[in-house]
Formats: structure tokens, sequence, C-alpha cells
């Protein structure tokens, strides 16, 4: 990403943080998250990878919120808005966005050998044991069907680089696996 990119992201940020530093009630606040995390749900593009955070798991959320908060877990574009927030403002937000219907992303089923090995890759890490069943995640753990493939892809390199540090099992499973795994994971999970 160039360095033009990453300023112009850093500067719609900052402006985003002030809305949402001057905005009153939970929904104001949402909106201050519609613009990368969409008004239906679905991520808009953007020069980076976005998440969906409609209908993800409550406490995911909120943990990841108070991770950005309290700089466990850095984002050029998230933190500034975080950091604008009242901590009550992070529960309420939370709560506000799993309550949302998992939007429907239409993304494309895995083809077949990278299907098979996402699969390969679970039975020996054992993915579901923690994002339970058909990976719709329990409470603190996000839910991966579905959930946007880039951001899939990058947020396993992140761990498996130690980019993101907020959760060190996950640094371990993903340092345990490949980069193909990881593209064939992030294939499959998207696709589901």
């Amino acid at each position: 990403m160039g360095v033009k990119r990453i300023s112009v992201a850093f500067a719609v940020a900052l402006a985003v943080s002030s809305f949402a530093a001057h905005a009153k009630t939970i929904e104001e606040k949402a909106q201050v998250c519609v613009v990368c995390h969409g008004e239906d749900g679905k991520p808009q593009q953007q020069p980076f990878p976005v998440p969906v955070i409609w209908g993800q798991q409550l406490g995911y959320l909120f943990f990841q919120l108070r991770d950005f908060k309290t700089g466990t877990r850095q984002n050029e574009q998230m933190t500034p808005v975080v950091q604008a927030l009242e901590r009550d403002d992070l529960m309420a937000l939370a709560q506000y966005f799993s309550k949302k219907p998992w939007p429907a992303l239409q993304q494309p089923h895995a083809a077949a050998d990278a299907a098979a090995q996402a699969q390969r890759v679970n039975a020996s890490v054992v993915c579901t044991s923690c994002h339970q069943e058909g990976f719709k995640g329990d409470s603190t753990q996000p839910r991966l069907a579905g959930q946007n493939r880039e951001y899939l892809q990058k947020t396993m390199t992140d761990f498996r680089s130690s980019a993101r540090g907020n959760n060190p099992t996950m640094t371990d499973f993903m340092k345990s696996i490949t980069e193909a795994d990881i593209a064939a994971l992030a294939a499959w999970l998207a696709g589901m």
C-alpha cells in the first residue's frame, strides 16, 4: 500500500473520529462505523480489508473495541476512531452490531483443492474447537463463516507474522501452518 493511500486512510479515520467524539446516541456513533463496514453490513471497498461486524459475536466485538482502546490491538483506521469513544460506548456498540443480521457477501465457494487443503488444516489445528461447528463463533470467539476473504487472509497472516498480537494462541496456531494453508482457509471460510 502506498504512502498516499495510507495517509488518505489515516485522514479519513481522523475525520471520522472527530464525528464519533461529538455524536450523542449509539445510533449516531454507529453511523461512524458504516463508512467502512457498510450501511447494510457489507464492508465498503477500501484500500485495506474490512471485516463484517454485523451479526458478529457480542463478546468478540467488545474485546476488539477494548483492545483498540487500550492499544493492545493497533490499526491505522480503527485506533483513532475508538480512541474518540467513551469506554461505555464500547459495549453499547458491540451490542448494537451483534444484534444485526449477518449479511450474505455472496463470495464464491473455494475450489475443491483449496477446500480439501483447508479441511486438512482444520483437522490438524482444530479451528472448530474455538470457532465452533460451522465456524459461527460463540461469545468471545468470532464468526468466520462468510467473513470477508481478504480480511480473513490478512488477519491470519498478521497473526502469523506477529503484526497482530492481541491473541497469542492464534499467533501460535498461524505459525504452525503455511501461507498456502492460510490462503486456502480464507477462501474456504469466506465461501461458507
